[in-house]
Order: C-alpha cells, then sequence, then structure tokens
C-alpha cells in the first residue's frame, strides 16, 4: 500500500491516479498526474502546467538530491500544484523536501515500518528549524 506523509502525518491516497511521462501527455485535457524521473528536465512541462494536478519525482536513492532541484524549478516556473517525492526518501530529509518545493511524500509500507509516523511529525515542523530560523532568533 502507498502511505502519503503530509504534515499533518501518514494518509491514504484517495484518489487511483494515472502517472504518464512528460513525452506522453495528451494535449488539451485537465487532470493530469506526471512522473518525473530525477535526471528529467523540469522546464518540458512549461507548457503543460496550467493542465498538471500532481507531479510525482523520483528518487532512485535517498542520496540522489537531484529531485530536490526538481521541484524547486517547478515552483519556480509558477507551478502551484502538488508535487510529490517518491522513491527512496527518509524522514531525515522530510523538512528539505518540503522547503524545496514538496507537497508530501510517497513511501511504502516496509519503510513506514522502519521509519513510523512520530519520525517523520518530529520533521514537520520544517519552517521554524532551518538555519535561517535559528540566526533570526
Amino acid at each position: 500500500m502507498t502511505i502519503l506523509v503530509t504534515d499533518s502525518g501518514f494518509r491514504t491516497e484517495e484518489r487511483d491516479w494515472d502517472f504518464v511521462p512528460p513525452d506522453q501527455l495528451p494535449v488539451g485535457q485537465a487532470g493530469l498526474a506526471v512522473e518525473l524521473a530525477s535526471d528529467a528536465d523540469p522546464t518540458t512541462l512549461s507548457d503543460h502546467l496550467h493542465a498538471i494536478e500532481l507531479i510525482r519525482v523520483n528518487f532512485p536513492e535517498f542520496a540522489d538530491g537531484r529531485g530536490f532541484t526538481i521541484a524547486r524549478v517547478l515552483r519556480l516556473m509558477g507551478y502551484d500544484g502538488r508535487i510529490r517525492a517518491s522513491g527512496h526518501v527518509i524522514a531525515d530529509q522530510y523538512a528539505m523536501a518540503r522547503r524545496a518545493g514538496f507537497d508530501e511524500v510517497e513511501i511504502d509500507d516496509e519503510l513506514a515500518a522502519r521509519q513510523p509516523e512520530e519520525q517523520w511529525l518530529r520533521r514537520s515542523s520544517w519552517r521554524s528549524h532551518d538555519y535561517q530560523a535559528r540566526l533570526r532568533a
């Protein structure tokens, strides 16, 4: 089962998304869900952002930080829909994922068992525990 991690904890997905790769986006359709690889160029979506409801960015391993850059670039391009991190993202990376522009992280049951909800919730106050907030204090 897929578990979504948000600032309020674990939840399940209410909708069954049909993710498509960027090169197969249908024209003139709204409510789309796109799957981006960690090496994808997010600017290729610029003409379709208005029609995309959810972008899932794959993290092939937890040490691969390219997905954080993808989320940041999408936000700088003006995308205000949902961005989901998927794959090898661990609880320690949750605050960084939120700061980069992700709305949620998708994990599997195995990771949820190793890193329970409490570990993710400890990082959910991502706005107040960054280095800039500590410098302002």
